[in-house]
């Protein structure tokens, strides 16, 4: 198990038994964890069941001890980049681009650069923070395949 992070140890009650160990898990009001970023971390061996590694498919019985170490998200940084985009209308608070279909909005799985956010950081400076380190000024995205103005 790695070292570092957010411990979490819990012991399977009644109605969990029986369940898959990353759906039990993804259920746990207290964790707030994806099934998806649970199972994830239960194949980096991050989650003890009974103090042995196991599988997302592992079910649970009730006394089963499960253990895990949560290590905080680490988003990706992204590069500025000269990609050409059509600024609509621009002031000391405000950006409006169009984007364009098949361009996608902001780093993700498989993809990261060429993105709006890239040719942004290239053309802006003093994007918000509001949308995170991947997503700095966006709170809103549209698909690859759609185009429209985002401010």
């Amino acid at each position: 198990m790695s070292e570092g992070g957010r411990r979490f140890e819990v012991v399977v009650p009644h109605d969990g038994s029986g369940m898959r160990l990353d759906a039990f898990l993804a259920t746990r009001e207290d964790l707030r964890l994806s099934r998806a970023r649970v199972a994830g971390l239960i194949k980096k061996g991050a989650v003890l069941l009974n103090g042995a590694e196991c599988k997302p498919a592992s079910k649970v019985r009730v006394g089963d001890v499960v253990s895990m170490v949560i290590p905080p998200l680490e988003e990706p940084r992204v590069s500025p980049e000269p990609i050409p985009v059509e600024i609509v209308y621009e002031d000391d608070d405000v950006l409006v681009v169009n984007k364009p279909r098949g361009m996608v909005t902001h780093p993700g799985a498989g993809v990261s650069s060429g993105t709006l956010v890239n040719a942004l950081l290239f053309h802006a400076s003093g994007l918000s923070g509001i949308g995170g380190v991947t997503r700095p000024g966006i709170v809103h995205r549209l698909d690859k395949n759609t185009s429209g103005l985002l401010v």
